[in-house]
């Protein structure tokens, strides 16, 4: 890869992580939830997710998967009912006291980890930027194993780390300041509506 195509992959990667879509939007919810850990840890889960799909373009996985076209669609039906139950858990999320001294377990670590895995894995943005845009931004045939190991996965990474940590420290930096509890109940509303049209658009593209 030349320097050209790395940079034009960062930016279009930076700028398609920094739209608000179900994963950031999650980020945030988490964040201002559990603090800074449960949000990284979230953060983590949708990194892995895309670097799962950064992988499926690159080795042509994409391709071979039409021969496995029922697990794809099990996949995403799966993914459909989990963004809905996600949703309905925001948009029935009570307000509450939040105490910014508190440390999430192992367990709400893990937990959080993968949702972030499942949205991302869920999110039609995602879906559409790596096995749609990811093609015309740089040149999939020219990139080997040691190109995707030394460049691609690591500038991923670094990418959506930076952006997600903006995402996860600015809602960090409010946390301590959001006792209303309209303001609780419209962030958390706001997550169930992204996750339920994240839905919706997976099942629009089954039909």
């Amino acid at each position: 890869m030349d320097s050209t195509q790395i940079i034009a992959y960062a930016l279009a990667l930076g700028i398609a992580a920094a739209i608000p879509g179900p994963g950031m939007i999650a980020l945030v919810a988490r964040s201002l939830s559990g603090g800074a850990l449960s949000g990284f840890a979230l953060l983590a889960g949708i990194i892995l997710g895309d670097l799962v799909y950064l992988s499926f373009a690159v080795f042509g996985l994409a391709l071979i998967a039409q021969s496995f076209h029922w697990l794809f669609v099990l996949i995403k039906w799966g993914s459909v009912l989990y963004l809905s139950w996600l949703a309905w858990q925001f948009w029935r999320a009570k307000t509450q006291s939040i105490d910014v001294m508190s440390k999430p377990g192992t367990k709400d670590l893990l937990a959080a980890g993968l949702s972030g895995l499942s949205i991302t894995l869920g999110n039609p943005k995602t879906i559409a930027f790596y096995l749609a845009l990811l093609p015309v931004v740089i040149d999939l045939q020219a990139i080997s194993l040691s190109s995707w190991a030394t460049t691609l996965v690591p500038l991923t990474v670094a990418v959506l780390l930076i952006v997600g940590a903006v995402f996860v420290l600015g809602a960090v930096a409010i946390r301590r300041g959001l006792t209303s509890a309209r303001a609780q109940q419209f962030i958390y509303r706001g997550a169930g509506t992204a996750m339920f049209l994240a839905a919706g658009t997976l099942v629009s593209k089954e039909l």
